[in-house]
């Protein structure tokens, strides 16, 4: 499962209607792929269509599809958003993270 906080649903919901995606039909993709200064890296983009390897999550009205690789990595995951001097952008908050580099966008297990 992965949650989704008040402010992250708020900013999902309004990039998604900038991009013309409907918040309330489409998905937010979420997943982990190489790279990055720690080893792993987080992908979040926006999708209108889920393949059969995805599992679907729905939290505080946001729809979140994950590909069963990136599932083992981010389960218990918390998504959010600061829009603070530290930079915005969508944080994950991982449990299963060991460390995180100092921009926080990718992670070793």
């Amino acid at each position: 499962m992965i949650k989704v906080s008040d402010i992250a649903k708020k900013k999902v919901v309004e990039l998604m209607t900038d991009d013309g995606y409907n918040a309330t039909t489409d998905f937010v993709r979420v997943g982990v792929k190489s790279g990055g200064c720690s080893g792993l890296s987080y992908d979040l983009k926006f999708d209108k269509s889920k393949s059969e390897d995805d599992k679907v999550f729905e939290d505080n009205g946001v729809k979140i599809i994950v590909d069963k690789k990136s599932f083992l990595y981010l389960a218990g995951t918390t998504l959010d958003f600061s829009g603070g001097l530290n930079g915005t952008g969508f944080i994950f908050n991982n449990p299963n993270a060991n460390r995180t580099c100092g921009c926080g966008e990718s992670f070793s297990l």
